[in-house]
């Protein structure tokens, strides 16, 4: 048997869905992938997707990651996982997704920190109990059997 090049095996000419978003390091697992897709969260040419769809170089991928949602063209197809620079080869991200992509990113960061909103943190033990005196529900509870 003549060995494979390795170029060679990873140029084919369709592949699946699922496949493609793991070697294009969309999602960290096919098994994610695969469950982003059956929540219809992945379209391909404007057509809801199931995992094993048959994508082709050309084809048209709109997927919500997050709340952002990214639309990419396939540029080449890839059985194997690879490093990052050569997983950004196989698609090209529209100009409209770039550009919502880096709008979200900015109202994220200038959006308030939900953390800031309180003021003084966690009340103790001695200010629930002043809490509780101020309401007027707050009663001493004893144990003592004289109380009938």
């Amino acid at each position: 048997m003549k060995p494979q090049d390795k170029s060679s095996a990873t140029q084919v000419a369709a592949m699946r869905l699922d496949k493609w978003l793991w070697a294009a390091r969309f999602y960290k697992t096919r098994g994610l992938a695969t469950d982003e897709i059956g929540k219809g969260r992945v379209s391909v040419n404007a057509q809801v997707a199931k995992p094993s769809r048959d994508l082709r170089v050309g084809d048209l991928v709109v997927m919500r990651q997050g709340q952002v949602q990214r639309t990419v063209r396939v540029l080449g197809l890839s059985n194997l996982r690879g490093p990052a620079p050569v997983a950004q080869a196989l698609y090209a991200e529209t100009p409209d997704s770039i550009a919502a992509r880096t709008q979200a990113a900015e109202a994220h960061r200038l959006a308030a920190e939900p953390a800031l909103a309180i003021e003084q943190g966690r009340p103790t033990k001695r200010d629930r109990r002043e809490i509780e005196r101020s309401r007027g529900d707050w009663q001493r509870w004893s144990a003592s059997v004289d109380e009938t």
